[in-house]
């Protein structure tokens, strides 16, 4: 924080990241994608290992492939940009931690460009088939895409917001139940 910013303003920020599936036929500029790989290259990590590589995409004709393999990762179909995670396949259960860490900071710093982001998933033979379409080793990970592109709002109007359990659902206090 500056002290110019409130706290406020800092979760308000991150209560309006959402995800974006639908995407305007705008390239991302390549300071903002840079910016976003800074962020990423920065996150903390289990033990610091840093333990990924980062795929990016921008072509089309790989995008279009990859949102066909299987698994949840259709929307990068749309999007003018992926990037793919590449997990050492060292300490399975840090690196599905550090993954899930690396995501949202991918994310976030994506949205604070106004750039919206949607995460998929890469599932059975899916991941083989990703990792032979972009070339990765057989002993790396393969299993998280993140689309990045500018959100098409018209797209997206008349969905409406999705529903969001109440606090008094999810929070237990000093003990479950």
């Amino acid at each position: 924080m500056t002290g110019r910013e409130k706290p406020g303003d800092h979760a308000s920020f991150l209560r309006s990241l959402r995800a974006v599936r639908e995407f305007r036929d705008e390239p991302v500029p390549r300071e903002v994608v840079d910016d976003v790989l800074e962020v990423a290259r920065l996150s903390g990590s289990a033990s610091n290992r840093q333990p990924w590589e980062l795929v990016v995409v921008r072509d089309r004709a790989a995008l279009d492939a990859l949102a066909g393999v299987r698994g949840y990762a259709g929307h990068l179909r749309d999007a003018p940009l992926g990037i793919v995670l590449v997990m050492a396949g060292e300490r399975e259960e840090q690196e599905a931690y550090d993954e899930g860490r690396l995501c949202e900071r991918i994310m976030l710093a994506a949205w604070a460009h106004g750039v919206g982001s949607g995460i998929g998933w890469f599932v059975r033979e899916g991941r083989a088939e990703a990792k032979r379409l972009l070339g990765i080793p057989a002993g790396r990970t393969v299993r998280t895409a993140i689309s990045l592109g500018y959100p098409d709002e018209e797209a997206r109007r008349g969905r409406g917001a999705p529903a969001r359990k109440p606090l008094s659902e999810i929070v237990h206090e000093e003990r479950y139940g």
